[in-house]
């Protein structure tokens, strides 16, 4: 049985320059069939995996991007195929100008429960840099009609270190997201990843990695929103209490999740895979009947992948590392105790902010 789910819908009015998920602008893609794909895609996986969520989580790209009718019928239908007597938690994400308060009600009445606002910043300076095509009014105006649509929680997505943003911007970014009142904020700190504008404005040495600021930007958000009420349950997470992401905690957990649509990756019984990253062939396939055929990458997960996997990830959880799963490693734990970076707690070792500074270094020495 599987217990998660995610829907990539890959649309974007806008490509963000420093974006690399699978994505495109809408433009000649046949939005109907594209629902009837996702929809029959889950009909067949949710079957064959005795699906029975407790999370759906609908991601992109931007889901908002599309119309009233066709989230409608998207929404509809998951609720249709899927026995949703478990689900605790119906994420979407969302970017301003993308959605009105029809929409919003219409999402709420469908049974969404939290939404991802990407805001990113208040700054329009920064917000030109990333290429976002909206202001920081109509960022404010969508906050207040999802707020008006009594959605139990909600989230907004902000990012740091971006070229010429300064610590004043950053500071003042974050004291505007408390003036909201957001439930969560998730503050990203700016990665070059590959197939980007971004990485290659890097690589031509337009752009410039500084380690000092990163450091400098996240203890800022570690201390402000701390002062806030806001718990850090997860290195690049914060949360009031009893809004913590169900999905993602499930992700870093190492839960089992199935992904639906262009370019979703999977993860079921140790095995990953991932559908086509082209929407043109996914719909084709879909509609042929042939859903074996979207799988264009597939991998097997060993002992040693697992285990590396969960280090990563659980190290940088509020819910700490199981020494159960360090091995030979265990014997590294005193060494970085000492150093001030871990604390060990009967079965389980916690990042001290200092450790949060330095986790990727953390996570090298247990594995």
């Amino acid at each position: 049985m599987v217990r998660h789910l995610y829907i990539h819908v890959p649309f974007c009015h806008r490509i963000c320059p420093y974006c690399n998920f699978y994505k495109h602008t809408p433009g000649g893609t046949d939005h109907g069939a594209f629902v009837r794909s996702l929809l029959d895609e889950l009909k067949e996986r949710s079957s064959e995996y005795d699906l029975r969520p407790d999370t759906i989580y609908l991601g992109g790209g931007t889901p908002t991007a599309l119309s009233s009718q066709h989230l409608g019928k998207l929404l509809e239908g998951i609720t249709n195929i899927l026995e949703t007597g478990n689900l605790i938690e119906w994420d979407i994400e969302a970017n301003p100008a993308t959605f009105n308060h029809g929409k919003a009600q219409l999402m709420r009445n469908a049974g969404i429960t939290r939404v991802s606002l990407g805001i990113q910043s208040w700054t329009p300076a920064t917000l030109t840099t990333l290429g976002r095509d909206h202001s920081p009014e109509d960022a404010r105006a969508a906050f207040e009609t999802l707020r008006s649509c009594e959605f139990p929680s909600l989230n907004i997505d902000m990012m740091f270190s971006i070229p010429g943003q300064s610590p004043q911007s950053w500071l003042s970014d974050l004291e505007y997201t408390l003036k909201l009142n957001p439930d969560h904020v998730s503050a990203y700190n700016l990665n070059y990843e590959e197939d980007t504008e971004f990485f290659e404005r890097l690589h031509k040495g337009e752009f410039r990695e500084n380690a000092e600021h990163d450091i400098a930007f996240f203890t800022d958000a570690m201390e402000i929103l701390g002062k806030a009420g806001f718990d850090h349950y997860e290195i690049s997470n914060y949360a009031k209490p009893g809004h913590y992401s169900k999905h993602n905690s499930a992700y870093w957990s190492g839960a089992d999740y199935l992904g639906i649509g262009p370019g979703a990756f999977s993860t079921v019984n140790r095995t990953r895979w991932r559908n086509v990253a082209d929407t043109g062939k996914y719909i084709t396939t879909v509609s042929s009947g042939n859903i074996t055929g979207l799988v264009t990458e597939r991998e097997t997960i060993n002992d040693s992948a697992f285990r590396a996997e969960r280090i990563a990830l659980q190290l940088r959880t509020s819910g700490g590392l199981k020494k159960e799963i360090l091995g030979h490693t265990r014997k590294n734990i005193p060494e970085l105790a000492d150093e001030g970076l871990i604390e060990d707690r009967n079965e389980r070792v916690f990042l001290t902010d200092k450790g949060k500074l330095l986790a990727d270094s953390v996570a090298s020495h247990l594995l």
